[in-house]
């Protein structure tokens, strides 16, 4: 017997709000093309619900009384910016804008309008081991990497 659910990983995040789920779905659906796969409860107070991005299954709930606990999630996806225009369509607000990196992945950030922090990655090069080695000390790399790691870290509620 398989450990991990059939369409799941080992590793699956939980998104928590005080009333908004409901939102944060129709949220994620929009902006990254994901899949509901059902819910528990109506608006304002849904016991669980679940979301495929991708390969990737998502749960949210609502506990009204719950701190606010911004996730961090990391995706990749085929288009960075076209993803992150249709975030900020939907309300999000961009932290960093695509910005290739050393290792070869185009990455941006952007805080969604629940107080969630979302790393945008997509892959734009392969660099061979030497590659990497002299894209590590190109000032230019060196210059993406103080842009995209000085911004706000947590986006603001």
């Amino acid at each position: 017997m398989n450990v991990v659910p059939t369409g799941y990983h080992t590793v699956t995040p939980w998104l928590i709000t005080q009333g908004h789920t409901h939102e944060l779905i129709g949220f994620i659906t929009a902006v990254f093309d994901a899949t509901e796969l059902g819910r528990v409860g109506d608006p304002p107070n849904i016991g669980h619900a679940e979301v495929r991005i991708g390969d990737s299954v998502v749960m949210l709930f609502d506990v009204p009384a719950w701190p606010p606990t911004p996730a961090f999630l990391r995706l990749y996806v085929e288009d960075d910016a076209a993803t992150l225009a249709r975030a900020v369509h939907h309300g999000a607000t961009t932290l960093t804008v695509p910005t290739e990196m050393f290792w070869g992945d185009r990455v941006s950030r952007f805080a969604d309008p629940f107080g969630n922090l979302w790393w945008l990655h997509q892959r734009v090069a392969e660099p061979t081991g030497d590659e990497l080695a002299a894209r590590m000390r190109d000032p230019a790399f060196e210059e993406a990497m103080r842009y995209v790691q000085s911004l706000e870290f947590t986006p603001r509620r």
